[in-house]
């Protein structure tokens, strides 16, 4: 068998032993794991970013891969542990609606509620699922691989959609769904979403606010430095960026911002 992989996805962050609590448990219980950290600067209690962030991420790892997805305000209280079997790879998280999108990436999941407490950490603090729970679940299952020992299977689990741009007259309404580290704004606007002549022609026209982008491009460096465009990002969504700057700072936008497109550039 080869090294097992676990991953973490979490909004814990780095400046506390939270992350390295979680890697102590699962080494403990499996020391041939290898732990991949995707990222813990997840927006804190933000099940949308989470969702995003996996969603963006896991279908680039092997499979068998055991991803651990942890953005979870309702630590404590009656939400469930979730293993859920998908795309022939396996997730651990709160049944929050933070795997929505894979989900919607695989129809045929297997979703598990884990009740099997044999497998938790005892005793189970009500505030750090993550280490009591989570973990160790994870480095159990990297060792048996029998999803069925968790837990039985349900079919009514937290879920949700993705905004979807709407049509208005002559236009579609979007939104910023995410803001990354370079200031690039993420929006929920596909290729498919864009008129037939904007990548032919390099012509777009969005507004953010009282502001324009007018110019769509293939990639980062074809924009003039200081200048807004428009490109297709590397998870399939329009992205507003500024070459060698931020545009969440030049426009003024944030997460949330409503985005015009045109339907006809010209």
């Amino acid at each position: 068998m080869p090294q097992p992989i676990i991953t973490l996805t979490t909004d814990f962050g780095t400046s506390d032993h939270l992350v390295g609590a979680m890697k102590g448990v699962i080494l403990g219980i499996n020391p041939n794991a290898h732990i991949v950290d995707i990222q813990h600067h997840v927006t804190p209690f933000d099940v949308l970013d989470g969702a995003l962030t996996i969603g963006s991420v896991y279908p680039y790892f092997p499979l068998r891969t055991i991803h651990i997805v942890i953005v979870d305000p309702g630590v404590g209280t009656a939400r469930r542990p979730l293993l859920v079997s998908a795309d022939n790879q396996y997730f651990v998280a709160p049944d929050n609606g933070v795997l929505s999108m894979v989900y919607d990436r695989d129809p045929n999941a297997v979703v598990r509620h884990v009740t099997a407490s044999h497998n938790f950490l005892e005793p189970v603090s009500p505030t750090f699922h993550g280490r009591d729970v989570f973990a160790p679940v994870a480095a159990y299952l990297s060792k048996a691989w029998a999803t069925e020992s968790f837990g039985d299977e349900i079919t009514e689990f937290a879920r949700f959609a993705l905004p979807k741009p709407k049509a208005a007259e002559d236009s579609l309404k979007a939104v910023v769904l995410h803001v990354d580290t370079f200031g690039n704004l993420m929006t929920n606007l596909r290729a498919e979403d864009l008129p037939e002549a904007t990548v032919a022609t390099g012509k777009i026209k969005l507004k953010i606010g009282a502001k324009s982008i007018e110019r769509f491009v293939a990639t980062f460096g074809e924009g003039n430095n200081g200048e807004p465009v428009a490109l297709i990002g590397s998870s399939g969504y329009v992205e507003i960026a500024v070459n060698k700057g931020n545009a969440a700072k030049a426009l003024g936008a944030s997460r949330g911002a409503e985005i015009i497109l045109a339907r006809t550039p010209s």
